[in-house]
């Protein structure tokens, strides 16, 4: 009896010889698809694509890239395809810098104190086109009336065109009224006057324009420079003229 009571008990653990051979040779194979027949390299098959791909956005993403890139490089190719037509029609046309005479200057009024300065200028200048092929338009002057580097007054010139070979008389007036200048400067005008002329420096500065047709450039600062300006006096005057008769300006562009 004792012997029928023990076999009714449940069997607990596992016989001897538990895991058969074959089940502990499973875990160190590659895990087999009975139903496809592939292998895979781990024990379990590799995941599938997360729940946030979207190739249909990974596709349009590429695209977008792609024609901005594009978009860029013929960007780029416009701007020196443009600049080399440029370059090439410059070196064409060839233009040259406008030429600027001082033909005559004269003062009045003029009157020197121990800080200050009065006077007025009155300037003519020619200005020349020498360019065969282009016609050149100017904006408007500024002008400046210098003793040294020292700005005694300032005016402005209204702008105008100018054909090819061509030449326009420009006319530039000055006023200085008690123009406050610093006793050493003034000491030096002075002493100037008192031996028969004055060198003054006269600045004109404006942009100009080549064109030719439909083509024209950009514009171009253009900086007019007259330097020694020398006006003479005669005995006690407050009048002076230009002496050594009409000179070439310096031009910069």
């Amino acid at each position: 009896m004792a012997s029928t009571a023990d076999q009714s008990k449940p069997v607990t653990g596992y016989p001897t010889g538990y895991p058969p051979a074959a089940t502990s040779s499973y875990h160190n194979a590659a895990y087999s698809n009975t139903t496809t027949g592939t292998a895979y390299p781990y024990a379990a098959p590799p995941p599938g694509p997360g729940p946030y791909y979207n190739p249909s956005s990974y596709d349009y993403q590429r695209r977008r890239a792609t024609f901005f890139r594009r978009l860029i490089i013929a960007a780029i190719a416009l701007v020196i395809i443009i600049g080399i037509i440029s370059f090439i029609t410059w070196l064409v046309l060839r233009p040259r810098v406008p030429e600027v005479q001082l033909d005559s200057a004269t003062v009045s009024s003029f009157n020197v104190s121990t800080s200050g300065l009065s006077a007025n200028w009155d300037l003519a200048f020619t200005v020349r086109n020498p360019n065969k092929k282009l016609s050149v338009s100017y904006g408007s002057f500024l002008g400046f009336m210098l003793y040294g580097r020292v700005e005694l007054t300032q005016t402005t010139l209204p702008p105008f065109d100018q054909g090819k070979m061509n030449q326009t008389t420009v006319r530039a007036r000055f006023a200085a009224a008690s123009t406050y200048m610093g006793t050493y400067d003034a000491q030096n005008i002075a002493a100037d006057r008192s031996r028969g002329a004055v060198n003054f420096n006269v600045r004109l500065t404006t942009w100009a324009r080549f064109k030719t047709g439909v083509w024209m450039t950009r514009r171009h600062v253009m900086s007019v420079y007259c330097s020694n300006v020398r006006l003479s006096f005669s005995s006690n005057s407050g009048v002076g003229s230009l002496a050594g008769g009409s000179r070439q300006c310096d031009v910069y562009m």
